[in-house]
């Protein structure tokens, strides 16, 4: 199939998932937020018509379908104004992971429950002084006989309290070199020394971030995912498909406000036409149709390209698609906002939530700064400034 048109099975796929969408909408997430609950009922649903488990092989319970597959889901989920956060960690990252990297008794103690939504996972990989730099985690973890000892902190970790494990990035220490390298570990949510606390977010949302301390966490041997000697392709297994997903999550909200805007234009009436009929409105909003049209363009690049086995040429084209989504995310709910004038800033029409919601795309789950770094350094080949 080519990465920039849609088969059949997609366009059902689309169609499928916005009509679940439709029945729950953004109403229903701004409720759940407000209550300080968690999208339950939306969840399961999608977890019982299989698309939580699309891109999870089907020997597991999943589709064994792709990125590709995922990534449409969440993406019509936020078109309709409800997207599932922990699409992005549970079965994109979490899921992909432990599919490619995990011993057969990891997969099978996993896979299902990630697949049919009765279980979910976290993934902790940000440090308070690490940020961007993965190099600089100083959560480690040391052998003690069969058994892992994991010290460490974490910040802005998605749905801990919900989910049944959290996989951490931690460092082993290379025997041979005495250097430490990535390895990722799967930490359950009650393992003694393992804390939590909530972070206070301005940002409005069901799914909560929390700061996590591992103090001498002790694991036993099968917690270790994969390959102790293959951590940095383990991890960038996990984070190309988060990148993906995050441009989808972008994609969907951006197409959410432009449909609102476009209906607003369309009937809001102040002199003799439709406001919409006016060069000035209407200009900026194709503008946004386009710049979000090119942004999922790049991101069934990355995914067919990341579902192809192809991971240095995914890695390229998911940063880019994260980067051109979060922009046209901001973008168009900007112009959005701004075509509703008063009523862009009103709880009824639900939009000013997203002025907050639309800024995180930018931030995470690598900043727009560090993806230009990216491209600058490894598709242009201009030289390091750190």
């Amino acid at each position: 199939m080519s990465s920039t048109l849609e088969s059949k099975e997609h366009k059902a796929l689309r169609a499928a998932v916005a009509a679940l969408g439709q029945k729950y909408g953004r109403e229903y997430l701004a409720r759940i937020a407000r209550e300080g609950g968690h999208p339950d009922e939306l969840w399961a649903d999608a977890a019982r018509l299989g698309y939580l488990g699309v891109s999870i092989p089907e020997e597991y319970g999943g589709g064994g379908g792709g990125i590709a597959e995922l990534s449409l889901v969440l993406e019509e989920l936020g078109a309709a104004g409800c997207p599932l956060l922990m699409m992005v960690v549970s079965p994109a990252i979490c899921a992909t992971v432990i599919a490619r990297f995990g011993t057969e008794a990891q997969k099978r103690a996993w896979l299902p429950g990630l697949a049919d939504g009765t279980r979910t996972m976290a993934f902790g990989i940000t440090e308070p002084d690490a940020g961007s730099n993965s190099h600089r985690i100083t959560t480690t973890a040391r052998r003690d006989g069969d058994e892992w000892i994991l010290t460490g902190r974490k910040v802005f970790i998605s749905g801990v309290d919900i989910a049944d494990a959290t996989l951490i990035v931690g460092r082993t220490e290379d025997a041979k070199t005495g250097s430490l390298k990535p390895c990722l570990f799967i930490v359950p949510r009650d393992a003694p020394g393992f804390g939590r606390s909530v972070i206070d977010m301005e940002l409005q949302a069901a799914e909560k971030q929390f700061e996590l301390t591992l103090d001498e966490v002790r694991l036993p041997a099968d917690a270790l995912v994969g390959d102790e000697d293959a951590g940095l392709l383990q991890l960038f297994a996990g984070l190309n498909p988060e990148r993906i997903m995050t441009a989808a999550f972008a994609i969907g909200m951006g197409r959410h406000a432009l449909a609102k805007a476009v209906d607003y234009a369309r009937t809001r009436q102040v002199w003799k036409q439709p406001i919409g009929a006016h060069q000035a409105i209407a200009h900026p909003l194709a503008a946004a149709h386009i710049d979000l049209e090119l942004a999922r363009l790049m991101m069934q690049k990355a995914a067919h390209l990341y579902d192809a086995g192809d991971d240095l040429g995914a890695g390229e084209a998911a940063n880019m698609a994260k980067y051109a989504a979060a922009e046209a995310c901001v973008k168009a709910v900007d112009q959005s906002v701004h075509t509703l004038g008063g009523n862009g800033l009103t709880r009824e029409y639900g939009l000013a939530s997203l002025i907050t919601a639309s800024r995180v795309s930018r931030i995470a789950p690598v900043s727009r700064e560090m993806i230009l770094n990216f491209v600058s350094h490894q598709t242009l080949g201009l030289p390091k400034s750190y």
